[in-house]
């Protein structure tokens, strides 16, 4: 363990670890107790839509990806608001969108040479240190909003009907709610790809929630689960010459599970 941390690219995967840990913690806090893990997925599956066009255009990849997430999540916000009815077919359709548009504009970049399976799957061990400063930079945007509103996302994911009776402008929160997913969405994908994205986003808020009775403590212990997966899944990934995306998740997983059999046992 301590020879892998000799290398560079180790010690650059265990910033981005913590660094998305953080904002799994904050944020996939406010994804599961106002329950809009599905929209999350749409956000988190529309986002490839960037990637795409990143590469397309010859741009950074995460500052477009974040811009296009973005938008893609406000668009989804206004729906939701305004037709909920059929908000789920949207969000199927915007989900589905995103990632065709994303894999065509991928197929058309000219001299396109990017490893697609990272993206899908995550590639925190070929994280450099330039996304390392955008993913501290999102993170620290993330963490000042959050905080800031944090009395009004506290009363909107608890009591919308009461919010709105005190004066909480709960439609705008909503919409900055789903676009601080999507920058979120944006930096975990670095670390497990596109396809794994709401596993650490839902499971360690979820094992949190189930221990903590308050809002903020149930981001403090998410995010501590978060790092805790993803510095063991790491090292397994790396000593196991497995897939760091795909070892993460599993070992989030594997604590879902002891945590759930301890709550049962315990009652």
């Amino acid at each position: 363990m301590l020879e892998a941390l000799s290398y560079e690219f180790m010690q650059n995967a265990l910033i981005a670890g913590v660094l998305a840990s953080v904002i799994c913690g904050v944020i996939g806090a406010l994804v599961v107790v106002n329950r809009v893990v599905l929209l999350a997925g749409g956000i988190a599956h529309a986002s490839y839509g960037g990637v795409g066009l990143a590469f397309f255009l010859g741009l950074p990849m995460l500052p477009v990806t974040a811009a296009f997430a973005v938008c893609s999540a406000l668009l989804m916000a206004f729906v939701t608001m305004h037709v909920k009815d059929r908000a789920d077919t949207f969000i199927g359709v915007m989900w589905a969108a995103g990632m065709a548009l994303g894999i065509i504009l991928l197929d058309i970049t000219p001299g396109y040479n990017v490893d697609l399976m990272s993206y899908l799957f995550g590639g925190i061990l070929a994280t450099p240190h330039s996304d390392l400063i955008l993913m501290a930079w999102l993170a620290a945007i993330v963490l000042v909003v959050v905080f800031t509103c944090y009395k009004g996302f506290w009363a909107m994911s608890f009591d919308e009907e009461f919010a709105r009776a005190r004066g909480i402008p709960v439609t705008p929160l909503y919409f900055l709610m789903l676009a601080l997913i999507a920058l979120s969405v944006v930096m975990v994908i670095r670390v497990v790809g596109l396809i794994l994205v709401i596993a650490l986003l839902t499971i360690p808020p979820q094992i949190a929630e189930s221990r903590t009775s308050s809002l903020h403590a149930m981001m403090l212990f998410s995010s501590l689960f978060s790092m805790i997966f993803c510095v063991v899944g790491l090292f397994l990934s790396y000593e196991l010459n497995l897939s760091s995306g795909a070892t993460i998740i599993a070992v989030s997983i594997a604590g879902f599970a002891l945590s759930a059999l301890q709550l049962k046992l315990k009652k």
